[in-house]
């Protein structure tokens, strides 16, 4: 399982244009679970694997730690990569 940070949580909440709140509702957790989570604090797996599925289903890739640090990029929708 591909492990995320809280850095890369509130990442892809800010591309996304994402409150907490969506992203609790997107994954199905407590608004406070992911406060708690992006403040640091360590989630149960199963946790940490619906914010990350939720935030992948909506468009987020997690970039892997390689030399610059963690990241995220938003994934390239077929209607913007058809449009040249």
């Amino acid at each position: 399982m591909l492990m995320i940070t809280a850095v890369q949580s509130r990442m892809a909440r800010a591309a996304l244009g994402w409150g907490v709140r969506d992203l609790a509702r997107e994954a199905n957790v407590g608004v406070s679970t992911v406060t708690r989570f992006e403040a640091g604090a360590e989630p149960i797996p199963a946790t940490l694997d619906a914010i990350r599925r939720a935030l992948e289903a909506a468009g987020v890739e997690f970039i892997p730690e390689n030399g610059g640090g963690p990241g995220v990029r938003l994934r390239r929708n077929a209607s913007t990569s058809s449009s040249s």
